[in-house]
């Protein structure tokens, strides 16, 4: 790859991979202070502490990550799949009031509708064009599944490991799943989420941020819907 090639890919590629680097020095920053508040937790409870590497396996990390990528993911989901269908006016995260819907395929660009340029499974019918229709939501929702079931089996060990260090019986993922343990650590998650949307779908109508997709341009009025700078 020429330098030149490689510039331009940065540029190009620049949003993702920034989100990339601060996703990766995030979780790094996670594991550095976890590791600090278990080993703290373990030498009080009179436990040896462990190693770091230990504890990047342990259920005690991975059910704090993956608890917050379902939250993030489920997050995703519903916002794109509530957005077909409802509309918020002055919003740039809504479709204009009156389109909520699939659309028809001209409007999509789909089937006989398609462009030369367009991916193969937009030019195709059938069963490939539906799944390719829905895709960003069947992937986005699998990742929540997958993760929300990883929560639970970690979290259903973590639970167990502190239940029998208070000497106490340990829990199933069934029994887990079902106490309030788990559905206060999901749904502090999952409201916080839920705020953070509505946030930005109602303060865009008003607010702005100038050059930012994410924002009506500077000078259009509060009740322009679905345009974007």
């Amino acid at each position: 790859m020429s330098g030149r090639t490689g510039a331009r890919l940065l540029r190009e590629s620049s949003l993702g991979l920034s989100f990339l680097a601060l996703f990766l020095l995030t979780l790094a920053g996670h594991a550095w202070a976890g590791h600090a508040r278990h080993d703290r937790e373990q030498v009080a409870a009179g436990l040896d502490p462990l190693r770091l590497g230990d504890y990047l396996t342990s259920s005690a990390f991975w059910v704090d990550v993956t608890e917050n990528w379902q939250s993030e993911f489920l997050q995703f989901l519903l916002f794109i799949t509530l957005t077909v269908w409802f509309v918020q006016r002055g919003s740039p995260e809504s479709k204009p009031v009156g389109a909520a819907g699939r659309e028809s395929d001209a409007e999509q660009q789909v089937g006989s509708h398609a462009r030369a340029d367009s991916p193969a499974w937009a030019r195709a019918g059938g069963w490939r064009l539906a799944v390719f229709s829905r895709s960003l939501t069947l992937t986005m929702g699998a990742v929540f599944v997958g993760s929300w079931l990883a929560q639970v089996f970690t979290g259903a060990v973590a639970y167990s490991e502190e239940q029998l260090r208070g000497l106490q019986d340990p829990v199933t993922w069934t029994e887990y799943v079902l106490l309030p343990d788990f559905w206060d650590r999901t749904l502090q998650n999952w409201q916080s989420e839920m705020l953070a949307v509505l946030a930005m779908v109602v303060l865009s109508v008003y607010l702005r941020e100038r050059g930012s997709p994410e924002s009506k341009p500077v000078g259009q009025p509060h009740d322009s819907t679905g345009v974007e700078g």
